[in-house]
């Protein structure tokens, strides 16, 4: 597979990634069994096989149990650190911790951060991580307590870079104006259905009904060199085979996939992801699925070229009318 260099860093990324959500089983505090590991065993062996060397983990995957399990996979596939690029999320806490009446909300706080990635380095069973995000924006950051946090991590030499997840470009210039060292990812839901951040470009003096505030996010990620990469970038599998009540764009986006991959020799989900690898932004796909075999088609994507006429026409189908 294809490789990225992220900028400002010394990262030389597969241009897809995996996630590791699914590997744990289901969202629960049950121990981790020799069954869910042995599935993770083949899932990540797939990745590896097909190319992938970046993995995608986060504190709160269920319930930390993802990267318990991520830990354990690399020691029986006896992978060497420094053969993958390893990143995690903190931020997100759950409902009801510590104390029964805790809400669920966002925790950017200097104790919180530094304890979220001793947790991590201890559940992966690693000393370092290559890239730390931070998973929801925190209402109530102080920017200066996070780069701290940031800066104390670096020193300490348990994470080597940072970036954010879900954040708009106000926020992450905010934070970056606090910072020592320059955010160098950007994780976004972006995919086929969920294209906001790319028709934020198109929709120059057009009325519009934003979702969230994608205004300007993609072309602020490229002015400063910030790798973006795509959470659900298949749209959680509603655009394969989607069912009698599903909408009309997504059936039209689903059959036109199934059109181009007929045409090009390969599965809909790589058409999919292609589509996303096809945006000069570089954008890295974060695939999730556990299936080896759905996972080999994914990373075909990185061999398939979509004609600037095959990706406006997938965009106008999900976008459910022409650009304007």
């Amino acid at each position: 597979m294809n490789k990225y260099s992220i900028p400002n860093t010394d990262l030389n990324v597969s241009r897809i990634a995996y996630g590791t959500t699914g590997i744990s089983g289901t969202w629960s505090k049950d121990a981790v069994t020799d069954e869910v590991v042995a599935k993770g065993v083949k899932s990540v062996a797939a990745a590896l096989e097909n190319g992938i060397n970046f993995f995608d983990l986060a504190d709160i995957y269920a319930f930390g149990k993802s990267e318990m399990v991520f830990g354990k996979i690399m020691k029986e596939l006896k992978i060497k650190r420094d053969e993958i690029i390893i990143q995690s999320k903190c931020g997100v806490r759950f409902e009801g911790e510590p104390n029964p009446d805790s809400p669920g909300r966002y925790d950017f706080t200097y104790e919180h951060i530094i304890n979220s990635v001793n947790g991590s380095l201890n559940r992966l069973d690693i000393e370092q991580l290559d890239i730390l995000l931070l998973h929801r924006p925190d209402l109530l950051m102080e920017p200066d307590e996070v780069a701290k946090a940031f800066s104390d991590l670096k020193q300490s030499v348990k994470v080597r870079y940072f970036g954010v997840s879900n954040f708009n470009a106000g926020y992450m210039t905010l934070l970056q104006n606090s910072m020592d060292q320059p955010l160098v990812v950007s994780q976004l839901e972006i995919s086929i259905m969920h294209h906001h951040v790319i028709n934020d470009d198109v929709m120059v003096n057009q009325l519009r009904n934003e979702y969230g505030s994608a205004a300007g996010l993609l072309t602020h990620c490229r002015l400063n060199n910030i790798q973006v990469q795509a959470w659900t970038p298949v749209a959680y599998g509603r655009i394969f085979n989607p069912s009698e009540d599903a909408g009309e764009r997504i059936k039209n986006v689903a059959r036109q996939l199934t059109v181009y991959g007929e045409e090009k020799g390969c599965g809909e989900d790589s058409i999919a992801l292609a589509w996303l690898l096809r945006h000069p932004a570089k954008i890295q796909p974060v695939i999730g699925t556990t299936k080896p075999a759905r996972i080999a088609s994914s990373c075909k994507a990185d061999e398939i070229e979509l004609s600037r006429e095959e990706w406006y026409t997938l965009f106008n189908l999900a976008r459910g009318k022409n650009v304007p």
